[in-house]
């Protein structure tokens, strides 16, 4: 049976409102990152603590949001060609959730053994996860323009590729700094993880910039 050109417009629509929410959420546990090295530049602990938790309930809920996605793409079924690019985004974005959590725990654990990082390698840091977040940013502007076609949805996805690479550049010149301060090695290992997982953050953000370019081509 062929369906009215507007049920699946209408399907569209609430394929990308889902993805969108999730997102949104996705975003919301992000910007709690530099919140929380800014946190282990004051020293804070008790508030350090306290975004860690916020941010492992806020990844509870983009799983859920995730899963809501699945379930809502294959109710769909037949109906959207495109549900598995819709997915590969949802993906995508959870992963820098993930990466997200697993950044939060590594700074819990050095502040709560009092490992001693030098002040400079931490701002260098906060300044890292600012770019990080920055890319994020884009990235959603990318995903609230995409029902606008894909001409304005390319030239988002383009700012994404450009924080992107200068996160890369930051990435780069702190593991040379950090790589060659006198930290012991326990801290060391541990705010190489962060620097790694920081950088794959941006990285899946373009990831799921270039699925957005493919997701503008059908909406």
């Amino acid at each position: 049976m062929v369906l009215p050109a507007e049920t699946e417009e209408r399907v569209k629509r609430r394929a990308l409102s889902i993805c969108q929410d999730h997102l949104r959420k996705v975003v919301d546990l992000t910007r709690r990152v530099p919140q929380m090295i800014d946190c282990f530049i004051k020293d804070d602990k008790e508030r350090t603590r306290q975004l860690f938790a916020e941010i492992r309930s806020c990844e509870d809920e983009v799983d859920k949001a995730r899963r809501l996605v699945s379930q809502e793409l294959a109710g769909i079924g037949a109906i959207l060609l495109s549900r598995e690019d819709f997915l590969r985004f949802t993906n995508l974005t959870s992963e820098i959730a993930d990466f997200s959590e697993g950044i939060a725990f590594r700074l819990v654990e050095i502040m709560e053994h009092s490992w001693t990082v030098p002040m400079d390698i931490k701002k260098d840091l906060l300044k890292l996860s600012e770019a990080v977040m920055e890319s994020v940013l884009k990235l959603r502007e990318t995903m609230m323009v995409l029902s606008y076609g894909s001409t304005k949805t390319m030239e988002k996805a383009k700012d994404v590729e450009i924080a992107e690479r200068n996160v890369d550049e930051l990435y780069r010149e702190l593991e040379i700094k950090l790589l060659s301060s006198k930290i012991d090695f326990p801290v060391l290992i541990l705010l190489r993880d962060i620097l790694q997982l920081l950088e794959d953050s941006a990285d899946k953000a373009e990831d799921a910039a270039d699925a957005a370019r493919i997701l503008s081509l059908i909406m």
